[in-house]
């Protein structure tokens, strides 16, 4: 059976209390995974899913290697514009191609 992949994301403010618990009371715990395990319980979400919004927490305050949530943002936006622009150069090719053959065609009538 397929997941549903059309989940709206968890509420920013979720996503950093849960961080932020995990910080706080890691050390309570045996190790990080059984941190996550239980933190992301209490906030109904997977722990992977904690882990993940973890190091992205890691990365955006310069503490881990890796593209900031900004600079996703930053790329997604560039690649829309990149394909968004890309669909424009072609309609152009193919209308110069048109109106040149237009023209050729025009030139050779008698």
């Amino acid at each position: 059976m397929a997941e549903n992949t059309n989940r709206k994301p968890y509420p920013a403010e979720l996503r950093e209390r849960a961080v932020r618990m995990v910080r706080e009371q890691e050390g309570a715990y045996g190790s990080r995974w059984a941190a996550l395990t239980s933190i992301a319980e209490k906030f109904g979400c997977n722990p992977e899913t904690l882990r993940n919004w973890l190091r992205q927490a890691e990365r955006d305050e310069g503490t881990a290697a890796g593209m900031t949530t900004t600079e996703q943002e930053r790329l997604k936006e560039l690649e829309r514009e990149n394909k968004e622009l890309r669909r424009a150069n072609e309609i152009l090719r193919k209308a110069s191609a048109y109106f040149a053959q237009a023209e050729l065609d025009r030139r050779n009538k008698p």
